[in-house]
């Protein structure tokens, strides 16, 4: 039952069949058997997790479970503290309301060695500025994150899973496109 971590790069589409558009996960994972648990978005970046298990799939993946998910995401503009305090609450996006999630901004001191630079770059603008924030969230449904932002007036320009449950992107090593086999014995076994 393998368990993979994968530093899913920017414009790979979240499945192993070939696309005539985008590269698919087979560039990057060569373990037969393996499927994601959970989705990110083809401009979504970062930490994908893959098993054989269909059970531990669902443990990832499914929102009934609560395991927290948490995404960098680069916004237009500055977000202000009334906004910050609207998506934690919980955003109501017509089809659905977010449930209650853990808000916090980036500050550039905790992430600038870490994060690597995207290709292509964002669009830059010099009369907007951008800010970064951290959303910890135990849900998942289709373009979430970036739904949450633009409700509350702040546009999401890049996103990254930088962790889920214990297990977080930087301190797994992973560069764009790598990855590697989890130990079937450690800490993050009892939470996903």
């Amino acid at each position: 039952m393998p368990l993979l971590a994968l530093n899913k790069p920017f414009g790979t589409i979240c499945q192993f069949s070939p696309h005539e558009k985008h590269p698919s996960l087979g560039e990057w994972v060569k373990t037969p058997g393996v499927y994601p648990a959970g989705r990110l978005d083809t401009d979504s970046e970062g930490l994908l997790l893959l098993t054989d298990d269909g059970v531990l799939q669902a443990r990832i993946a499914e929102p009934r479970h609560k395991l927290v998910k948490r995404y960098w995401a680069q916004v237009d503009g500055a977000p202000d503290a009334d906004a910050l305090d609207r998506l934690a609450a919980g955003v109501d996006l017509g089809d659905f309301v977010t449930r209650p999630c853990g808000v916090k901004r980036v500050e550039p001191v905790e992430w600038v060695d870490r994060l690597w630079p995207r290709n292509p770059p964002i669009r830059y603008r010099a009369a907007i500025p951008t800010t970064w924030i951290e959303l910890s969230i135990s849900e998942g449904r289709n373009r979430q994150v970036r739904r949450m932002t633009a409700a509350v007036g702040y546009p999401t320009l890049r996103l990254v899973r930088v962790g889920i449950g214990v297990l977080d992107i930087f301190s797994l090593g992973l560069a764009p496109g790598a990855s590697i086999e989890l130990p079937p014995r450690a800490p993050w076994n009892g939470i996903v």
